[in-house]
């Protein structure tokens, strides 16, 4: 009775021994798709006017930041359009 009892403590142990070299391995790195294909589509950016380099340039002046910004920059840059769409006399 005694040699069972040990052959199965030992076959028992054995394989949680087995088991564990199994769950240690790790699977092969996926290679990563392409970043273009990964990558939303995004919106081709235009490029910054003069009026809007200037009104962010007062916006960070005066510290603005936010909602603030935002609606001051909006007003600054539809100023700067006026005055330039106004017909010089």
């Amino acid at each position: 009775m005694m040699k069972i009892t040990s052959r199965a403590a030992a076959t028992a142990f054995a394989s949680l021994l087995m088991m564990s070299f199994a769950l240690a391995q790790t699977p092969a790195p996926a290679t990563p798709a392409p970043a273009d294909k990964m990558a939303p589509a995004k919106k081709a950016e235009k490029p910054r006017t003069a009026a809007s380099l200037e009104c962010s340039k007062e916006a960070d002046a005066k510290g603005l930041k936010g909602k603030e910004r935002k609606k001051f920059r909006s007003e600054c840059k539809k100023e700067a359009k006026d005055s330039s769409a106004a017909p010089a006399k």
